[in-house]
């Protein structure tokens, strides 16, 4: 258990200065689009069920209650 630690703290620590390198993150690679297509479909996941619930209440605004209709 203590080599499995010690190899991911190695690891960690080796990929650190990879990330802070120049010219590391010129341009949005693969996972980076993957990601903001998955984070556009949960927008839009989010935003069709309330479109549609706030047409439901102006339509309901719009018309008269059924009891005022039974009279």
């Amino acid at each position: 258990m203590r080599a499995t630690i010690n190899t991911i703290i190695a690891t960690l620590a080796m990929t650190t200065p990879a990330f802070a390198a120049n010219g590391a993150a010129d341009e949005p690679g693969l996972l980076i689009w993957a990601f903001m297509g998955f984070a556009a479909v949960v927008v839009v996941g989010q935003l069709v069920p309330a479109a549609m619930l706030v047409i439901g209440a102006i339509k309901g605004l719009a018309t008269a209650p059924k009891e005022a209709k039974d009279n």
